[in-house]
Formats: C-alpha cells, sequence, structure tokens
C-alpha cells in the first residue's frame, strides 16, 4: 500500500506562522466575537419573558417588573454588539499586521531569488501574488475569521436556545435548517477547491496581460487598434469570465433550494405550533414560546449564511496563502559559505565548456561553450538573434547557473562566490534599464550608496549626462517622473551609464545597451562607453557592428554555440557568417545614406 499523502498546515495556521506576536490579538478576537454571540441569544430570552409575562397579564393585570427584561434585553444587545466591536478591532490590527508582514517576507525573499527568475515571471503576475493575495487574508483574518466563531458558537447556542422553552417547535425549526445545510454541500466539494484554484491562476493571468495591455497602449492608439489585438488579454479576460460565470451557475440551484429551505420554516413551524397551542391545557405559556420561534427563525436564516460565506472565504483565502507561499518556495541560488581570497586570474572572464537549458525547454540554449576573456580586454557577442548572446551575458552576473561546465570571474567559479561579492566585481547596462522615481543624483548613487556628491557628479559628466542636467530643473536633484520630469530612451540609458562608472567595477557586462538610441544619444552614449571601459574587462552585444571593429576579439554565437571568434578583419577574411552579416550591415548603411541624399535632392 501506498503512504498517505500528508496534510500540511490549514490555511489559519500559515497565517497564524506569519502573524508573529499578533496571533494573541487574532486569538482574543476570536474569543470576544464567540462570547458577543452568545451574549447576543440573551435578548430573545428576554423579549420571550416579557411576551410571557404581557400573556399572562390577560389574566393578573398587574405587568410589574416587565420593563426589567426590556432593559436587560437592550443592554444585553448593546453588550454583544461591544464585543463583537472590541473582537473586530483586535481582529483587524492583527490582519494587517499579518499581511504586512507577508509583504515584507515575500519582498525580502524576492531579493534572494535569481535575477533570472523576473525574466520569467511577469510583474503583473508577482504584484498579483503577493499583494492581492496578502489583502485576500486580510478579509480572512478581519471578518471571516470572528465571523467563522461566531458561526459556528451562535448555531450551538441557538439549537440549545431552541430546546428550551418547547423541543417540539425547537425540532420543526432544526429539521430545516440540517437539509438546507445538506443541499448546499455541492457548493463546498472538492471541485470548488479546484475551482479556485483556477480561478487564481486566471487572476494572475489577467493581471499580467493587463499590465502588458496598459503598457502597450500608445501602439494601440498609434495604429487604431482595440483590445483584439492583444489576443491574450481577450483570451484573459473571455476564461475568467467562463470561469466566473460557470461557478456561479453551478451554485445557482444549490443556493436557491438553500434560501428556499431556510425561509420556509415558518411553513412548519406555524402549523405545527398552532397545533401545540390548541392542544395544550397552558396554552397562553405556548403562544408565548411560539411567537419566540417566529421572532427567532429569521435569525436562523442569518446565522447559516453567515457560515456559508465563512467556508467560501477560508477556500478563497487558502488557495491565496498557497499562491503566495509558491513565491517564497522559489529556492535562491546556493552560495558557498568559505570566504574566497584567493583570484588566481584577477580581472579575468571563462566560460569553460558550459552548457545551459532554461526550464522547461527541449534545447540547450547554450552548449559546450568556451572562451577567455583576458583581464583588459574587450570581446563582443555577434550573431542571429535568438543565438544564446543574451543568455551569455547573463550567465556571468549569475541570472541562472550553468546545467554543466562552470563560469569563472577572476578564476573562481561564480557558484563560489558570494552574490555581493560576485556583484561588487560587475557592472552591467542592459537595453531594457529602469530608473526610480527618486531623484537623478539618488538613481546613480543606487551603486554606490556611499559616494559623495562630487563623485556623482564626474560619473554624470563622464556618462555625457551634463546637457540632461542643465535642461531639467533641479539639475541632480530633480525627481525622475514628477513635475514634467522625464526622460528618453537614450537618456535612462546614460544615466544608467552613469550609474555603472560610479561602481567602477573591473568587469562591464553591456547587453544591446545602444540599441534604441536615437544617433544625437547613441553618440554620446559611446562616448561613456569609452569612459566606462578604461582598464576594464568588458564583454559587450551589439546589433551595429560597427561598434564592435576594434574591439579585441569578436564571438559568433549562433544556436547556443560558438561558430567563429577573432579580430573584425581576420572574421572578413574567413567569409563565414560575420563576413555575411557585416555585407549585410554595409547594404543597410548605404542604403540610408542614398536614401538622405535623394531627399536632399528633392528637397
Amino acid at each position: 500500500m501506498g503512504k498517505k499523502k500528508e496534510k500540511g498546515p490549514s490555511p489559519i495556521g500559515k497565517l497564524m506562522g506569519y502573524a508573529g506576536s499578533h496571533k494573541r490579538l487574532t486569538l482574543l478576537g476570536c474569543l470576544l466575537s464567540g462570547v458577543s454571540a452568545v451574549v447576543g441569544i440573551l435578548p430573545f430570552i428576554f423579549v420571550w419573558r416579557v411576551e410571557r409575562g404581557v400573556f399572562e397579564s390577560l389574566f393578573d393585570v398587574s405587568i410589574k417588573g416587565l420593563s426589567r427584561y426590556g432593559w436587560l434585553a437592550l443592554g444585553a444587545a448593546l453588550l454583544s454588539a461591544a464585543l463583537y466591536f472590541a473582537g473586530l478591532m483586535c481582529t483587524h490590527l492583527a490582519a494587517f499586521r499579518t499581511a504586512t508582514n507577508m509583504r515584507k517576507m515575500a519582498a525580502r525573499h524576492l531579493l534572494d531569488t535569481p535575477l533570472g527568475f523576473f525574466n520569467a515571471n511577469l510583474s503583473g503576475r508577482l504584484r498579483k501574488q503577493i499583494d492581492d493575495n496578502a489583502a485576500l487574508t486580510e478579509t480572512l483574518l478581519a471578518h471571516e475569521l470572528p465571523d467563522a466563531v461566531g458561526g459556528i458558537v451562535t448555531p450551538i447556542a441557538a439549537v440549545v436556545t431552541l430546546f428550551l422553552f418547547d423541543w417540539r417547535m425547537g425540532l420543526v425549526c432544526l429539521v430545516p435548517m440540517v437539509i438546507a445545510m445538506f443541499l448546499l454541500m455541492p457548493m463546498m466539494s472538492g471541485d470548488t477547491m479546484k475551482f479556485f484554484e483556477k480561478y487564481q491562476r486566471s487572476g494572475e493571468r489577467l493581471s499580467s496581460e493587463a499590465t502588458e495591455y496598459v503598457r502597450g497602449i500608445p501602439v494601440v492608439k498609434v495604429f487604431q487598434q482595440t483590445v483584439y489585438s492583444f489576443k491574450g488579454f481577450h483570451d484573459a479576460i473571455m476564461e475568467n469570465r467562463a470561469l466566473a460565470s460557470g461557478y456561479a451557475m453551478r451554485c445557482r440551484a444549490p443556493y436557491t433550494w438553500f434560501t428556499v429551505m431556510m425561509n420556509s420554516i415558518f411553513l412548519f413551524l406555524i402549523p405545527v405550533g398552532m397545533i401545540i397551542v390548541g392542544s395544550a391545557s397552558d396554552g397562553w405559556e405556548k403562544l408565548a414560546d411560539l411567537v419566540f420561534y417566529i421572532f427567532f427563525a429569521p435569525q436562523l436564516a442569518f446565522m447559516m449564511e453567515r457560515v456559508m460565506y465563512v467556508g467560501n472565504a477560508f477556500m478563497e483565502a487558502g488557495e491565496a496563502v498557497n499562491k503566495l507561499e509558491g513565491v517564497l518556495q522559489v529556492q535562491p541560488l546556493p552560495e558557498s559559505e568559505k570566504e574566497i581570497t584567493v583570484f588566481p586570474d584577477e580581472g579575468a572572464v571563462e566560460f569553460d565548456n558550459v552548457t545551459f537549458c532554461y526550464e522547461g525547454a527541449d534545447t540547450p540554449a547554450l552548449q559546450q561553450m568556451s572562451f577567455r576573456i583576458p583581464r583588459g580586454q574587450t570581446y563582443a557577442l555577434v550573431g542571429p538573434s535568438g543565438g544564446g548572446k543574451t543568455t551569455t551575458a547573463r550567465m556571468i552576473p549569475r541570472f541562472f547557473d550553468v546545467t554543466e561546465g562552470a563560469v569563472k570571474v577572476d578564476g573562481v567559479d561564480v557558484r563560489q562566490l558570494k552574490a555581493e561579492d560576485l556583484m561588487g566585481r560587475i557592472a552591467f547596462v542592459f537595453q531594457d534599464n529602469r530608473l526610480f522615481k527618486k531623484s537623478i543624483r539618488d538613481n546613480i548613487r543606487a551603486a554606490r550608496p556611499d559616494a559623495s556628491d562630487d563623485e556623482v557628479l564626474r560619473a554624470a559628466r563622464a556618462a555625457q549626462c551634463m546637457d540632461i542636467l542643465e535642461k531639467i530643473p533641479g539639475g541632480l536633484d530633480a525627481v525622475i517622473g514628477t513635475k514634467g520630469v522625464y526622460l528618453s530612451g537614450g537618456e535612462i540609458q546614460r544615466v544608467a551609464l552613469a550609474r555603472a562608472i560610479l561602481k567602477d567595477a573591473p568587469i562591464v557586462v553591456l547587453d544591446e545597451a545602444s540599441a534604441f538610441a536615437d544617433p544625437e544619444n547613441e553618440a554620446l552614449i559611446q562616448k561613456g562607453f569609452t569612459e566606462l571601459m578604461k582598464d576594464k574587462t568588458v564583454l559587450m552585444i551589439a546589433h551595429r557592428l560597427s561598434t564592435v571593429q576594434h574591439v579585441d576579439k569578436i564571438l559568433v554565437i549562433d544556436g547556443g554555440r560558438i561558430t567563429e571568434s577573432g579580430t573584425h578583419s581576420e572574421l572578413l577574411q574567413q567569409n563565414g557568417t560575420y563576413a555575411r552579416m557585416w555585407t549585410d550591415y554595409q547594404k543597410a548603411a548605404d542604403w540610408k545614406l542614398n536614401a538622405g541624399k535623394e531627399a536632399e535632392a528633392n528637397a
């Protein structure tokens, strides 16, 4: 026989792990909610005592003392409300702190995840998994959990109360409740948990697709397209709609029968009650009991609906916690605890028979790649799109770990270096750089927080950023994204370049860093590169072959392999892939030049 799968902790158990010291507030809030539910039954009992006194007064004019029960009923109702309010205050404080802890823990964990993790996970999906799912747990802990305690305690107290006065009337009220819960069971089946899992995944997809759609709105407006131009977004909307409407339709019949049964208590109670009253010797007392049950029965429907919504919230929050923990379960790349003090090949970068395959891919992205960049030299990677150039560049700062072989920095396998030490030795400028919504000074200083203002200014000058600082009010103190301070793509690249210059790392990785810059910005970026690359070991990727003519060596990457290597002139003589790419590049440049001359002539 196979081993039974061990059940993990419940969603509440997992949430309590994030609550920390605020767990006590959650427990106190639930306790107060339970006490409030018990006290909430007392007003009905006191009102019943008043009713009975009123019926007795039909035979006895004296009804002294009944007002006391009225005041007791009011006091019990106010006390129940106060206890419930105090309980909610406790659970709200605990819920907000728990959700904050979850967000902080997830954010801290993301700092330790491999850099490659963010390539495979869109920002919209991560936001959904962390922020939205944490918000769902707030609702569970702040409202649904104390209501669950009240929803459990109240029916128990209600059942006791039902049999307190007349067991026959109590049984008549109880039977429809049991039948109603039985009819509701299809909504609480295992299929419902599967639905919430699918619905969460659909929500994540919808969030990520919506983010991409918003980013693409300028393209949609320019080309007069509609949402259908983003087929993925449209499909995500339709999938989400189909799931939600399908679940609603599946729940329609059970919930309808539940509502009908809970509201049909009177159909059973009144006829049975009248028979009991008519056949009893103390008919007036039984009539008082019947009035009490008529008054109390509607509360039973309200109690049962609370239980139903609590169960729904538990399933939804359980799936939310699982999704959030999916982020926390992403393992950081292992780091060696051994302190490296000797670097046998200072300033060099080496790929030693490296093979790498992305998770889920059928073929390797890199295959048996070997090369060495000596200290102070510049190597360039060129080749067809999708050949593995970017993957090669990203192996150096350890976006991923190799499948086979080793990537070495300063003669040491990057897997043996601590992340802080590795990042301290590498500066990289990618084509999709991001700036923070902070001052330009802070954006540049992100590379080295302890840098002085003079060092920041020198880095900005070296990166050819002075024209940016002169035209923007506030200069280095101007906050990007506020008060009209917006930078073009080329200007963003130059600020990112200043950041890399300030870091002053011995190894520089440039990935298509000037691919989308206009000619003016590209010229300035190239000047900045000259400053950045002084006495550095450089690996660069460039589509414009004119930028790699004078590097120490060019590596042609195709299909994850190095197919050619050599200087610009050597590769031209080989008459291979690089020579064909150079010919095509020259033709494109001549075409642009001739087109420009024709335009001038026609003008």
